[in-house]
């Protein structure tokens, strides 16, 4: 999953089978999923369950594969009956666990129907998964939408999944087509039988506008863009995009070395009426962007790490996998002390990744680079909360906390504080082998492992990581990542930065990556300066605890109405760090704070102050060697 901020979930839910009907079942499940309410934001489903008499218990995934805690949105579900032979089956809730329900099938009882309807508003706060629809477009996540029998392993539950879907709708997915037939007015697809567990790895997207691209035909597996929008104007992908995501598979044939899947499709949503986030599955990924992302050049930069990121969990996260999180199903909760190496190596991968295919240039890059750098630099949490915390804490963490006061309270920074670890382990490696070897040595063999291969989990722990390291180069690795995750020093490792070549500085103008962020989506960074995070419309969202405005007195949620005297717009307040830098006068604000007004001076004269990589001459080119492409 990536940090992606998100929004609206919009799902169906279909239930499983009970322990005690196991085996019982004469064959698979048969569950259909109808989305031709999907633009009124219902969705209806319907399973047709093979039981046997006597007690039953059916759960609710709640520890969700890649969202890294017990997020399963199951406060949406309505509508839910059971009934067999015509009569309704009465089901009770457990009163501990909110994710299970008790029934008892009546004797004589051989198929148990359930159908439901999952309902989901129009806003949903932090990150809740599952599916996303817009008046032209739907996206199923199998996860919100299924339960099944207490204490069943998911890859032993076998489901037969149909899917109904607008007229003029078509659709895309990992899951295999069985039979494509019509059904009244609408498209019925049935599915190959798949396990519960290749079921909620395999999301589909649907939709009016809908296109797909093969990319890298010369390559086996093949490999999908599947692209939904709310109009066809969205979808006018131009060749150099499709070029650069050809590239992608190519490159990760070779640094990868292997491929884990029968066929990958990348889902991409692009929309601005769905959440924008970023889901990892073995054989495709969940990819919601905003609607412009593919016509407009800054915004297809500013996504440029999403695909390829989510596409090296393909890799990292679903083939090799933590110990802790390859859990057997759905209700076993997960540990997440490793997503520094499960998320944080997947971040320095998919941004490399995108520069090495030409999303990014190396120039953009190493904008991004220094964002992520200058960012971490400035956690003063990170003196009592480390990052093996914050990944150990995910399960509360990802839930999706405020952004007030984040810099100190830290969340999860074991995305981007991981990707500075994994490129000094990268730089590491290379001074260590005079250029022979580099991290793509270790990433080939350890998640290469075992060369192509289906769809499967092979579990590590952090001895493993340690061995892999250590059969490319010998080195007190166990310490070398020790050291780093359990900091608690004031500042972020820069070590790889600096053995690349560069070192982190700033500037009165800001990186050709923060120019574009700036453009689109953020006001003009006051964060390295007044250490302030600031609205387009003044409003206040983090204050850098121990900054120039934390000891002014400014706090998160507060609202700047005028600097210097005059109203506030962006422009007037980089116009007054420009003023007051060297002996000028100091920055002076009207605070709005719930209904009460003050006037305060930040007494902050360096002007203002943006990252940025500056090349150290006569030092190794390591950082630009390592995002050149692999593929000639």
């Amino acid at each position: 999953m990536t940090g992606w901020r998100l929004g609206l979930v919009a799902a169906a839910m279909v239930v499983g089978v009970g322990t005690g009907v196991a085996e019982a079942q004469g064959g698979p499940i048969a569950l259909s999923v109808d989305l031709t309410e999907a633009p009124r934001r219902i969705l209806h489903a319907t399973e047709m369950l093979p039981v046997a008499a006597g007690p039953l218990t059916l759960v609710y995934p709640k520890w969700i594969p890649g969202e890294h805690g017990p997020t399963g949105p199951i406060e949406n579900l309505a509508g839910l009956v059971m009934t067999t032979g015509g009569k309704r089956v009465e089901w009770q809730r457990d009163k501990v666990d909110m994710f299970a329900f008790h029934l008892t099938v009546p004797q004589g009882a051989t198929t148990l129907e359930v159908k439901l309807d999952f309902l989901t508003p129009g806003e949903t706060p932090g990150f809740s998964g599952g599916a996303s629809t817009s008046a032209n477009l739907a996206l199923l996540s199998w996860n919100s939408v299924v339960l099944y029998p207490e204490g069943a392993k998911a890859a032993e539950v076998m489901i037969t999944p149909s899917i109904n879907v607008p007229p003029g709708w078509k659709l895309g997915s990992a899951l295999e087509p069985a039979l494509l037939a019509q059904s009244g007015p609408n498209t019925a697809t049935t599915f190959k039988t798949v396990s519960l567990e290749q079921l909620v790895d395999s999301p589909v997207l649907a939709g009016r506008w809908f296109k797909e691209v093969a990319l890298a035909p010369e390559i086996s597996p093949k490999h999908f863009l599947d692209m939904a929008a709310d109009g066809p104007e969205d979808l006018e992908l131009s060749k150099e995009h499709v070029e650069v995501f050809s590239k992608l598979v190519r490159e990760t044939g070779a640094l990868y070395r292997s491929r884990h899947y029968g066929s990958y499709h990348f889902l991409v949503t692009l929309s601005d009426q769905v959440a924008h986030f970023g889901l990892e599955h073995h054989q495709s990924s969940d990819d919601r962007v905003n609607e412009k992302t593919f016509t407009d050049d800054t915004r297809f930069t500013l996504a440029g790490s999403l695909l390829p990121h989510e596409f090296t969990h393909s890799w990292n996260g679903k083939y090799r996998r933590p110990a802790g999180l390859a859990t057997d199903n759905y209700q076993k909760p997960m540990e997440g002390d490793l997503l520094w190496v499960y998320e944080g190596l997947t971040e320095y991968l998919g941004d490399v990744l995108a520069a090495r295919s030409g999303i990014w240039t190396a120039e953009q890059y190493r904008g991004y680079l220094a964002d992520v750098a200058a960012e971490m630099d400035h956690r003063p949490g990170r003196t009592w909360r480390n990052i093996q915390d914050t990944a150990t804490a995910a399960q509360v963490l990802g839930a999706g906390g405020s952004s007030e006061w984040d810099n100190w309270r830290l969340a999860l920074d074991y995305y981007d504080e991981g990707e500075l670890i994994w490129l000094d382990v990268d730089t590491t490696i290379r001074e260590k082998t005079k250029g022979k070897r580099s991290l793509n040595d270790f990433i080939a063999a350890f998640h290469g492992l075992g060369g192509n291969t289906p769809p499967k989990v092979v579990p590590y722990t952090f001895e493993d990581v340690v061995a892999g390291l250590n059969a490319i180069v010998p080195n007190d690795w166990a310490t070398f990542l020790r050291e780093r995750v359990d900091s608690h020093e004031a500042h972020a490792p820069l070590g790889g930065i600096e053995r690349g070549g560069y070192r982190l500085v700033y500037g009165e103008s800001s990186n050709v990556f923060s120019k574009a962020r700036e453009g689109v989506t953020e006001s003009p960074s006051f964060w390295y300066s007044l250490g302030l995070g600031v609205s387009k419309s003044g409003s206040v969202y983090d204050v850098l605890k121990e900054g120039p405005g934390d000891r002014a007195g400014v706090a998160p949620g507060m609202k700047i109405v005028a600097v210097n005297g005059r109203t506030f717009t962006p422009d007037l307040l980089k116009a007054a760090l420009k003023e007051g830098k060297g002996s000028g006068p100091g920055v002076s604000l009207i605070l709005e704070n719930t209904g009460y007004f003050k006037v305060i001076t930040i007494d902050y004269h360096g002007g203002e102050q943006y990252p940025f990589l500056e090349r150290v001459e006569g030092t190794p080119d390591r950082l630009d060697e390592i995002v050149k492409g692999m593929v000639k």
